[in-house]
């Protein structure tokens, strides 16, 4: 029996900025996400977690280039498909209809002087043509699903609070029920109340429409409820994968470690721990591969 193509593989990703490009801001990064599946990656800020998952969307900054690598997407209608490859015109196709992202912050990811209701319907009149009352009706159901009352149509991102500004945002990403979703950190902001409330949400929705999720985290909290797998980066590099049990429950990696063990315990039984970094002249991380890949 064949195996299945995943809706999404990274083969040997290498991002770096054009006028240094011996200097690798992600490095020789490879990792898959098949659909109904939840792809958790962690690690600390600078990482090079967002800047992998920029690169899927196509959004790198003008100042940074793909130096290396495939980026292969299966959208099971046209096969699969090396977005390094596709063109300005033919990535556009494919973000918010194939592909969608919830970006790091809200407030600056929506536009202040347009309605939430407006920003929701673009990529309904991008991609499926909607418009008039197909469209109002559409964007009401949209944002019913997401727990906000559709009259919040008309309403500008400065007049909802920050859980609701997060829920329109989801609301938009999914909009054209995209195989992929890509959520870069989207509780980091948020209350516990409201982050589970939006994490029971994309479980919710992923489940439904058996969507693939690449959710970026730094939070070994939201990886324990919502990941299938996890990716650790460390500086760029992938230092460790596999399933959710094999990561948490046995970590083989002294950087996984280190991160598992500054996760406060609730019952307070366990004293914090600074991230020691000592092991690294050891291992000398920039002269070995230290990838630990259960998953393979």
């Amino acid at each position: 029996m064949n195996k299945a193509i995943p809706l999404l593989q990274l083969q040997h990703v290498s991002i770096a900025p054009k006028k240094m490009q011996s200097r690798l801001l992600v490095n020789d990064v490879s990792f898959s996400i098949e659909a109904g599946k939840t792809t958790c990656v962690v690690g600390e800020s600078g990482s090079g977690k967002s800047l992998t998952a920029l690169s899927v969307m196509g959004l790198l900054s003008k100042q940074l280039q793909l130096t290396s690598g495939k980026i292969l997407f299966n959208d099971g209608q046209f096969g699969e498909q090396d977005l390094t490859k596709l063109d300005e015109t033919s990535l556009r196709i494919i973000r918010g209809a194939k592909i969608a992202m919830i970006f790091q912050e809200p407030m600056t990811s929506l536009n202040p002087v347009l309605t939430v209701g407006y920003q929701i319907g673009e990529s309904l009149t991008a991609h499926l043509g909607l418009k008039g009352l197909l469209l109002s009706t559409k964007v009401a159901s949209l944002l019913e699903m997401v727990g906000i009352p559709p009259s919040r149509a008309n309403s500008y991102p400065d007049e909802l609070s920050g859980g609701q500004r997060q829920r329109v945002m989801i609301a938009m990403s999914i909009a054209c029920e995209p195989r992929l979703l890509i959520a870069d950190e989207p509780t980091t902001a948020l209350d516990v109340t409201v982050q589970a409330q939006i994490l029971k949400l994309l479980d919710e929705l992923k489940t439904r429409m058996n969507m693939g999720m690449l959710f970026i985290t730094h939070d070994f909290g939201v990886v324990a409820d919502i990941a299938d797998n996890v990716v650790v980066m460390f500086r760029g590099k992938i230092v460790e994968s596999g399933t959710k049990d094999e990561v948490l429950g046995n970590p083989q990696h002294p950087y996984t470690q280190a991160l598992l063990a500054c996760v406060p315990d609730v019952e307070g039984k366990k004293p914090l721990k600074p991230i020691d970094y000592a092991w690294l002249n050891e291992a000398k991380l920039n002269e070995t591969d230290l990838t630990q890949d259960k998953a393979a």
